[in-house]
C-alpha cells in the first residue's frame, strides 16, 4: 500500500469514527414523563409557591420547609386562584400574580411549539400548583429587629396604585402596606424584547431606622423536561465577576447536603457584575444586579419539594426614618436570541451576557461560526441560503492550503506510473518498496500527507457548526427551500416511501429504522463525496477499493439523521471541494478520468 492512498484511508477512517462515535454518544433523547403531583411549601408558600424566602442577612440557610403534598392542577386553573395583571407587549403574553408580586405566567409571541402555524405559543414561565411551576419572585429579607410578617414574601397579597395592565409603554406599579409603618412599592417595566425592569421601594414612616435586604429568586419544582444531550447545557448558567459558572439540573441534587459543605458550592459573592438564572436550550430566565452592584449569588436544590432555585441577594440597606430607599434590578424571560442578548450586554453593560448561549469548547469557532451565519441570514433573509454562504467562506479560508494539497495530489497521479513500476520491481520487499518511493517523493517535491490536511481541518468546523445548529435558535423552525421546512430537525423526506409516493409515513425518531430513513439531502450527500472521492486515483488494492466504494454510502445513512442544516453545508461543501479539485487538478496537466476511476475497480476485480 502506498503513502497515499495510507494517508487517504487513515484521514476517511479517522473522520468515520469521529461521526460514529459521535452519532453513538449523542442519540436523540426520550421524550421524559412529567410528575403526576406536585408538591408545596407549607410554612413559606401558598397555592403551591415553593419558593423559599431567602435567609436574613447573616444566617446560613432558612428553616427548613416542611413539604405537605397536593394535587396537581391545569395550568388554567393554577392562574385562576390569585387576582392578575395581564402582560401584553409584542413578544410576550401572560400574567402577574397579585399573591406575592409573582411573574408566573409568560407566552412567547414569536414561538410555537413545532413549525406548525396553529401550534402552541412556547410556554416559558408556569404558576406554583400547575405541572411544572417555574416563575420568578422579587422581595426583602428583614435584618436587624424586623421579622418575615414585616416584609412582603412570597403570599403577600398585594394592591394595584396604577396601571391596567403591563405593556412597552404602561408600567405596573403594586403596593403593600405591613401597617407597622412600612409601604413597600414594586414598579415592574418591560421593553420591546424580554428584558423586565423591576424597582423595588420602601417608605419608612416610624421614628426609627430599619434595615432590610433585597432579593430576586427564579424557582422551577419537579425535574425539568430537557433534552439530555451531553454537549448541550441546560441548569443553572451565571457570570461572576468575569467568571462563568454551569450547574446541570441532574448535578443539582448533589447540593442537598448540610450548610457547611454546601456554602462552598452553591454560594458566590460577586463584588461588581454579574448574573444568575435557568438556562435550558432556547430559553433563559435570568436575574440581573445593575452593573457594579454586589450580591450574592446562590444556587440550590431542596429535594423535600423537589425545587430548584437561583437567588440573587442584595447587601441589606439602612433606611432612615422619613426616608425611601429604591433597589433596581433586571430580568430576562425570553429566548436566546444572539442579537437581542448581545445588545443588552453591550447597551445595559451586563458582563458576558453574550455567555448564556451554549458556544462549547471550540467557542473560538462557534462564535465566529454564527456570526458569519447571522450576518449572511439578515443579508439574505434565509438561513439555508446563508448556511451556503458560510460555506463558501470557509473554503475560501481555506484555498491556500487546500490548492497546494490538490496541486500535491496532481502530481502524485502523474506519478502513478512510476508508482506501479516500484511495486512490480520491489515485489514483496516492502522496505525496498518504501525506500524507492520515499526517493520519488524526494525527487519530485511531492508530499504524500499534504492530502490528508483539508479533510482533518474540517472535523473541528463540523462540529463546531453542528453545536451552532444545534443551541442556537436563530436555526430553530428556519425554513430553506421547497420540503426542507425545519433546518434544526433531519430531512422529513424518506427513501423507504420513495419520498411520499408510498402511502406510508418514513420512520418517525427513536424508531428503529430511522437510520435508513434518509431524505434527499442526505442522498445528494452521499452521491457528492462519491464524486469528490473518485477524482482520486483508484487504489490498486481490491480491499482498499472496496472500503472506498462504500465510504460515502455509509456516511449517508450516518449522517442521515443530522440536522437538515448540517446535512446541507456538507453536500455543499463537497461540491466546491469537486469543483475546486477538479479545476486544480486540470490546471496542472492532470486529466482526472471520472468514469474511469468511478469503475475502474471493478473492471480490475472482474478482471483478476
Amino acid at each position: 500500500m502506498d503513502d497515499q492512498n495510507k494517508n487517504l484511508i487513515l484521514a476517511t477512517v479517522l473522520s468515520f469514527l469521529v461521526i460514529f462515535a459521535w452519532f453513538i454518544l449523542f442519540p436523540p433523547p426520550e421524550p421524559t414523563d412529567v410528575p403526576a403531583t406536585v408538591t408545596q411549601e407549607q410554612s413559606a408558600a401558598v397555592d403551591g409557591n415553593l419558593a423559599t424566602t431567602p435567609p436574613a442577612p447573616g444566617a446560613d440557610t432558612a428553616t427548613a420547609p416542611t413539604p405537605m403534598p397536593t394535587t396537581e392542577q391545569t395550568r388554567d386553573a393554577a392562574l385562576s386562584k390569585s387576582a392578575r395583571l395581564p402582560i401584553e407587549t409584542g413578544r410576550l403574553q401572560g400574567s402577574i400574580s397579585l399573591k406575592g408580586g409573582r411573574i408566573d405566567d409568560l407566552r412567547l409571541s414569536d414561538y410555537r411549539e413545532t413549525i406548525d402555524p396553529d401550534s402552541d405559543l412556547v410556554t416559558l414561565l408556569s404558576p406554583a400548583g400547575s405541572a411544572t411551576p417555574y416563575y420568578t419572585l422579587h422581595g426583602w429579607a428583614p435584618a436587624g429587629g424586623l421579622g418575615y410578617e414585616d416584609v412582603p414574601g412570597p403570599s403577600t397579597e398585594w394592591t394595584v396604585e396604577s396601571g391596567e395592565q403591563l405593556t412597552e409603554a404602561t408600567p405596573i406599579t403594586l403596593r403593600w402596606d405591613n401597617g407597622n409603618g412600612l409601604t413597600f412599592r414594586r414598579t415592574i417595566e418591560i421593553d420591546e424584547n424580554y428584558m423586565f425592569h423591576i424597582t423595588q421601594s420602601v417608605e419608612n414612616a416610624t421614628d426609627a431606622p430599619v434595615r432590610l435586604a433585597p432579593y430576586g429568586i427564579v424557582a422551577r419544582q419537579g425535574e425539568p423536561d430537557v433534552i439530555g444531550f451531553y454537549i448541550l447545557h441546560e441548569g443553572v448558567v451565571r457570570a461572576s465577576d468575569g467568571t462563568i459558572d454551569e450547574i446541570k439540573y441532574k448535578k443539582m441534587p448533589d447540593m442537598d447536603m448540610d450548610a457547611s459543605e454546601r456554602a462552598a458550592i452553591d454560594r458566590i459573592e460577586v463584588t461588581e457584575n454579574g448574573w444568575i438564572g435557568f438556562t435550558d436550550k432556547y430559553w433563559m430566565t435570568t436575574l440581573v444586579p445593575e452593573p457594579g452592584q454586589p450580591f450574592s449569588s446562590v444556587a440550590k436544590y431542596t429535594a423535600a419539594n423537589q425545587t430548584y432555585q437561583t437567588d440573587m441577594r442584595l447587601p441589606p440597606v439602612e433606611v432612615a426614618p422619613g426616608a425611601t430607599h429604591d433597589t433596581v434590578t433586571m430580568l430576562f424571560a425570553g429566548a436566546k436570541e444572539w442579537e437581542t442578548i448581545r445588545n443588552y450586554q453591550d447597551n445595559l453593560g451586563i458582563e458576558k451576557f453574550i455567555d448564556s448561549i451554549d458556544w462549547g469548547w471550540f467557542f473560538f469557532l462557534t462564535k465566529p461560526i454564527f456570526q458569519i451565519l447571522h450576518w449572511f441570514n439578515a443579508l439574505i433573509g434565509n438561513m439555508g441560503w446563508a448556511i451556503i454562504g458560510l460555506t463558501f467562506v470557509i473554503k475560501l479560508v481555506l484555498f491556500p492550503l487546500a490548492y497546494k494539497s490538490y496541486v500535491s495530489m496532481s502530481k502524485m497521479k502523474k506519478l502513478q506510473p512510476e508508482m506501479e513500476k516500484i511495486k512490480e520491481s520491489a515485489g514483496d520487499d516492502r522496505m525496498k518498496m518504501q525506500q524507492e518511493m520515499m526517493a520519488l517523493y524526494k525527487k519530485e517535491k511531492v508530499n504524500p500527507a499534504s492530502g490528508c490536511l483539508p479533510i482533518l481541518l474540517q472535523i473541528p468546523i463540523f462540529f463546531s457548526l453542528y453545536k451552532v445548529i444545534f443551541v442556537t435558535i436563530e436555526v430553530r423552525h428556519a425554513p430553506f427551500i421547497g420540503w426542507i421546512k425545519d433546518l434544526s430537525a433531519p430531512d422529513p423526506t424518506s427513501i423507504l416511501n420513495l419520498f411520499g409516493l408510498l402511502p406510508w409515513d418514513a420512520p418517525g425518531p427513536g424508531s428503529l429504522f430511522a437510520i435508513f430513513s434518509i431524505g434527499v439531502l442526505p442522498i445528494l450527500m452521499g452521491i457528492t463525496m462519491w464524486m469528490q472521492q473518485k477524482l482520486n486515483p483508484a487504489p490498486t488494492d481490491k480491499t482498499q477499493a472496496m472500503v472506498f466504494a462504500w465510504m460515502p454510502w455509509i456516511f449517508m445513512f450516518m449522517l442521515g439523521q443530522f440536522a437538515a442544516g448540517l446535512v446541507l453545508y456538507w453536500v455543499v461543501n463537497n461540491t466546491i471541494t469537486f469543483i475546486q479539485q477538479f479545476a486544480i487538478m486540470r490546471s496542472q496537466g492532470v486529466k482526472p478520468d471520472i468514469m474511469g476511476n468511478m469503475f475502474g475497480w471493478m473492471k480490475k476485480k472482474k478482471a483478476s
